[in-house]
């Protein structure tokens, strides 16, 4: 057998010989993968195969035949990708120039993503992940890009106090990118859409600490961050012509003597004041300042993503990412697009009322709310980020990413980062700025 493996796709069962419904089966050569039903499941039964092909050790294999569609060879993709180590793929040789260009970008910007959501937080910190957001954006931005970096006390200054609050008890200081993707031409051109990112680096939660079970991934809590710099990245490499900013919000949330405390309250820019009734409920804190400054660029449609909660992976599993909007048509819009990429999205309830649910003796808002579960609930966290969008949340649309991260391996995925929800938020971009 040669070093390289050859992985042939078959829409029919395997002979009984290998038992019943058998997914894998080799000729000496080659290993099949029996895909039946419909496309989904298709879909789904080529991710599965890929992974268990790489769980053998097979790390160096190219797909053969000619049943590989675009699709059924990014399902392979999906399910080959490792978490410690190298695998090598080559796609199928009857692939046309246009769906190997569009397999590379996605290759490229969803590579970037994994490793950075992957990587160790003595290695990914806020200005680190900024300075990777910013040369993964001229990858394929070019002359197109600027950036501006606000950090330290500078974002006192600049009134962004959430960012500062949750990360000023780090040596390694807060910041935040604003990075401007103009292919116009035009400086005063209109920003057609702004991408809003949780860099949270490292998630200790602060004062109201986490367990040590509770704290060991959380090196993935800037997957927010990761997501909208791989989809513009993504949106980019498929053509995108219109002005887009992206706005990461990013700091370790540790304890020291300067960290914030339960009691305290934030004023942010817009006059709103927050008690902190949970500093492990920081996302949200620095998600404001990022909402904020989309407003201030005028996009008529602001992303966001966040690892925000824990209520979203209880409602909709590790497979899906939840989405809340108080546009239900761009939510819709959403939905769709995610059909069309093969990722799952499922829309959550948000309504006004929800902006209410977080009440303060104190201030106008806490920064999370009693509930029945002893948890905060996923609709009171969006409705908090509500109160700092424009337009009566007209053209916002908010991703609680509870798809973004394996704690570990399963029969699809390997331990870490996914990539799912780059590729709904490109087509976003792509379709609705």
């Amino acid at each position: 057998m040669s070093s390289t493996l050859s992985i042939l796709l078959s829409f029919d069962t395997a002979d009984t010989k290998w038992g019943n419904n058998a997914l894998l089966t080799s000729n000496g050569d080659a290993m099949t993968i029996h895909a039946t039903g419909d496309n989904a499941n298709q879909l789904e039964l080529i991710q599965r195969g890929a992974r268990r092909l790489q769980t053998q050790g097979i790390n160096n294999v190219s797909l053969a035949g000619d049943n590989w569609s675009l699709a059924y060879q990014w399902a392979f993709a999906k399910g080959f990708s490792v978490s410690k180590g190298k695998s090598d793929l080559s796609w199928a040789q009857n692939t046309s120039p246009a769906q190997l260009t569009m397999l590379n970008a996605r290759q490229a910007s969803r590579d970037w993503a994994v490793a950075a959501i992957n990587g160790a937080p003595e290695d990914i910190y806020p200005e680190s992940l900024i300075d990777s957001a910013i040369k993964e954006v001229n990858r394929v931005g070019g002359n197109h890009v600027t950036a501006q970096i606000i950090k330290g006390d500078e974002l006192l200054d600049a009134g962004w106090v959430g960012v500062h609050t949750v990360g000023r008890a780090s040596k390694r200081v807060p910041a935040m990118l604003i990075l401007d993707y103009n292919p116009t031409g035009d400086n005063k051109a209109p920003v057609a859409a702004a991408l809003v990112g949780k860099g949270i680096t490292f998630d200790s939660g602060g004062y109201t600490i986490k367990s040590g079970p509770g704290m060991m991934t959380m090196k993935c809590d800037m997957g927010g961050a990761a997501t909208v710099t791989a989809a513009l990245s993504l949106a980019i490499s498929q053509g995108l012509d219109k002005r887009v900013q992206l706005i990461l919000c990013c700091a370790e949330n540790l304890i020291n003597g300067e960290a914030y405390k339960l009691g305290d309250i934030i004023t942010y820019k817009n006059g709103t004041t927050v008690e902190i009734l949970n500093t492990d409920a920081e996302g949200r804190l620095v998600l404001a300042d990022g909402l904020m400054a989309a407003g201030e660029s005028g996009a008529p449609l602001i992303i966001d993503a966040a690892t925000l909660t824990g209520a979203a992976l209880t409602a909709v599993g590790t497979q899906y990412n939840a989405v809340f909007s108080l546009d239900n048509d761009l939510a819709s819009r959403a939905l769709t697009h995610g059909d069309t990429v093969n990722e799952m999205n499922w829309q959550l309830p948000l309504a006004p009322f929800h902006m209410f649910e977080c009440p303060s003796h104190y201030a106008d808002t806490a920064n999370t709310g009693a509930s029945k579960m002893g948890v905060p609930g996923a609709s009171n966290a969006a409705g908090f980020l509500a109160r700092f969008v424009p337009n009566n949340g007209k053209g916002w649309i908010h991703f609680d990413l509870a798809a973004c991260f394996q704690d570990s391996g399963n029969a699809k995925w390997s331990p870490g980062a996914t990539g799912l929800g780059i590729e709904t938020i490109a087509q976003l971009l792509l379709t609705d700025a």
